[in-house]
């Protein structure tokens, strides 16, 4: 019986740039992640409230409440976001889509609701 040596690999590694920030991420990025998780939290959480107050089909006072206490929804939400997204590029990235499509919504429904 020939016996063949199987060479065992684990999964491959990064090279370069994406060795360093898999390793361990400096203080500047995790630094970056909490401001994207405040502040562009804050910001996601704020523009998706008054979009979805301008095109709920709700009375006004209901449509601007249900949008407040959806708030608190996109602020947690971003908070996941920031800190599960893979690159803190991608975190910036998806807080500022988000931000601009909820921005676009509430200036479009502003216009057709009134």
């Amino acid at each position: 019986m020939e016996r063949r040596s199987v060479a065992r690999h684990s999964s491959p590694r990064p090279q370069g740039r994406a060795a360093a920030s898999a390793a361990s991420p400096t203080p500047w990025h995790v630094a970056s992640r909490v401001l994207a998780a405040v502040a562009g939290g804050y910001a996601v959480s704020n523009v998706a409230g008054v979009g979805l107050a301008q095109v709920l089909p709700l009375p006004r006072a209901d449509a601007v409440m249900a949008g407040v206490l959806a708030t608190y929804l996109f602020y947690g939400a971003a908070a996941v976001w920031c800190f599960g997204a893979r690159t803190v590029r991608q975190a910036w990235l998806g807080l500022l889509v988000t931000t601009v499509t909820f921005a676009v919504l509430a200036v479009l429904g502003g216009t057709l609701r009134s």
